[in-house]
């Protein structure tokens, strides 16, 4: 009996040791989670997202953004998947093909007007694919010397610039093990290492446009460049960074304490903005925000304990003042892990996801596609 005492003694010595003294890559900062809103008021559950349309992607899964462009008269839908693949989906036919492969992880895309397809590539960094399907590396290093290690969502101003966000300077997607993994790791430490960059393809540099983000995520601009939008994933927002005018470099919220991760963003074609909640926010991670030492220990819990992703349908659509138009939201989660929705025009709103092996969609009003 002693000696079982003992080796319990010693067990639980040891596990305690484990969970305050382990060594970790994270480095916790406290900051002041604000109280979730929860799914009431204007986020009243609905079931708006519920039952979609989904096309097949066959052997691929984790079309995490959704782009489209008229090829040949006909509107032709893009996304990105895990295996570093870009799809190129006739949606009338539900017809699936590989148009290239990045090698690495591609999140955003967005096409040029030479119909370049523009690829943020959280492995490889910013990215152009011709129209033939061949891959070249834009950017992988910031003028300032520093890697591009997560490069995650794009658009293109009108004057060819790209701005474009990289999500964490510290935890790099590839070097994490996978984009979620190191944006996991990313969202526990909360130390501000998210930046926006700008490619600028006359000279090919890339500067930096703003830094000390917290996950910085989807990004898209405002109507005549004036401004640039930016999901930051780590303060449940939407910041809106002014591009031209007498507020230039002036940086203001429009949406703030949403109920879950905000991630891509997308226009639509009256100039309004879609937004995807990947995930109802974490109670525990939100509890722990101003205690460091207390995330630490988490971290060193097994990963089935951590606070995790959690599939719940939501994206919604807002203005530049941050007045919300529509919500959509699926509260069982059917299509998994929401990251945005892209309303082309040709009569349905295409909404993509982290993990799903299929396209989803849903009915909308249809509008005059010229892209």
């Amino acid at each position: 009996m002693n000696t079982l005492f003992k080796i319990t003694g010693l067990t639980l010595a040891l596990g305690i040791a484990y969970l305050l003294f382990w060594p970790l890559p994270l480095k916790p900062m406290a900051w002041d989670a604000p109280v979730s809103p929860g799914y009431q008021g204007e986020w009243e559950p609905n079931t708006k997202l519920a039952g979609l349309d989904k096309i097949s992607l066959g052997e691929h899964a984790g079309p995490e953004d959704v782009t489209a462009r008229v090829i040949d008269g006909s509107l032709t839908i893009f996304t990105a998947v895990h295996d570093g693949s870009i799809l190129r989906i006739g949606p009338v036919r539900k017809s699936v093909s590989v148009f290239a492969n990045t090698g690495g992880r591609p999140l955003g895309l967005e096409f040029d007007n030479a119909n370049n397809l523009i690829v943020a590539d959280a492995y490889r960094g910013l990215l152009s694919i011709n129209p033939e399907g061949d891959v070249e590396v834009l950017a992988d290093t910031a003028d300032d010397g520093t890697p591009i290690r997560y490069a995650d969502d794009l658009d293109i101003a009108d004057d060819g610039r790209i701005f474009f966000s990289d999500a964490s300077t510290r935890f790099g997607a590839k070097a994490s093990g996978g984009t979620l993994q190191g944006s996991l790791l990313a969202l526990m430490e909360h130390s501000d290492d998210g930046r926006v960059l700008v490619y600028n393809p006359e000279d090919k540099s890339v500067s930096t446009l703003i830094d000390g983000l917290t996950f910085p995520n989807g990004v898209v601009m405002c109507p005549q460049d004036v401004c640039v939008l930016v999901a930051e994933t780590g303060t449940y927002g939407v910041k809106l960074i002014w591009l031209k005018g007498s507020n230039v470099g002036q940086v203001d919220t429009i949406l703030d304490n949403l109920p879950g991760f905000p991630d891509n963003l997308n226009r639509a074609p009256d100039g309004s903005f879609w937004l995807g909640l990947t995930s109802p926010r974490s109670t525990p991670l939100d509890k722990l925000s101003k205690s460091p030492f207390m995330r630490n220990i988490v971290q060193r819990l097994p990963a089935s304990l951590r606070p995790k992703a959690t599939s719940y349908g939501f994206v919604l659509n807002f203005g530049l003042d941050g007045h919300v138009l529509n919500v959509l939201q699926d509260p069982v989660g059917s299509y998994p892990l929401t990251t945005g929705a892209l309303e082309p025009g040709d009569g349905w709103l295409y909404i993509s996801s982290l993990s799903a092996t299929k396209l989803g969609r849903r009915p909308w009003p249809k509008t005059d596609v010229t892209r």
